[in-house]
């Protein structure tokens, strides 16, 4: 039996299902696990590099990150970001032994994708250009996506976001109209996430599209996914990439892949209401 000793930093991460997706996991396997949660959301002073180091030195198996710290973790992991997620300047788990950077959101965006849409993206509208847009954005490429048009109320970040990728960066006042364009929408904000609420696209613009995805899980019926849906859009939930998230991550700690028609089900039994 082997022992993962591992946990979570973010903003506001009571409402996160990780722990108890890994320990469905380590079950499976017959590995006893400890997770300690981080919540950054009321430590206005908190130190990302001065808290990883603390817990490598106490000998975790690894941490996961989620909003607003992925890019710092990715500063962090340095050269030791995994070759295929290196130019992503992003990384959601960060393992000690051996010491590398992740990206789960990419990976599992690729497999959660692959496993919901039968269709490649086409043209895509994407709200958000932070640490999870870093993932989607690059992984939207390699789908075959004709065109990613990406805002933010960062118009900087939007803009260094599409020189490293190749998408395509638009002010905010042109997001109507890629929106109406588009075949696909993409919520990469912390907008409809519990407890910020709200939406980043006017229910009056989704109409026509293919498809939407939320990166949101918690709720999974986000407004914006309940409009998509009104709309008649085939949906990609937060949760659907949480799924599939959460099986890369497991395999990041402990360097065993969970066998996805096993675990699927499983893992399904945490759904948010």
């Amino acid at each position: 039996m082997t022992h993962l000793v591992c946990g979570l930093i973010g903003d506001n991460i009571a409402n996160s299902r990780l722990s108890r997706a890994l320990a469905i996991m380590c079950a499976d396997h017959g590995w006893t696990f400890d997770f300690t949660p981080i919540d950054t959301s009321d430590v206005p002073d908190f130190d990302f590099p001065q808290t990883v180091d603390r817990l490598r030195a106490e000998g975790w198996t690894g941490v996961t990150v989620t909003h607003p710290w992925k890019t710092q973790a990715a500063d962090w992991a340095g050269d030791a970001m995994l070759a295929d997620v290196r130019d992503l300047g992003a990384s959601n788990t960060l393992t000690f032994a051996p010491l590398a950077g992740h990206n789960t959101d990419y990976t599992g965006f690729l497999a959660a994708y692959r496993n919901v849409m039968r269709t490649p993206p086409g043209r895509v509208a994407l709200a958000g250009a932070g640490g999870v847009a870093r993932a989607i954005v690059p992984a939207l490429l390699t789908l075959g996506a004709t065109d990613v048009a990406i805002w933010d109320k960062d118009a900087d970040r939007a803009a260094t976001l599409a020189r490293r990728t190749g998408a395509r960066a638009i002010p905010a006042g042109e997001a109507p109209a890629a929106i109406r364009a588009a075949d696909g929408l993409i919520n990469c904000t912390p907008m409809g996430m519990a407890p910020y609420g709200g939406t980043a696209f006017d229910a009056a613009l989704i109409d026509g599209q293919a498809w939407a995805f939320d990166a949101v899980y918690t709720p999974t019926d986000t407004p914006f996914l309940l409009a998509a849906k009104s709309a008649g859009l085939a949906l990609l939930t937060g949760f659907d990439l949480f799924r599939f998230m959460a099986m890369e991550s497991f395999a990041a700690y402990t360097g065993v892949t969970p066998d996805a028609a096993r675990t699927l089900p499983q893992l399904d039994l945490l759904r948010p209401e």
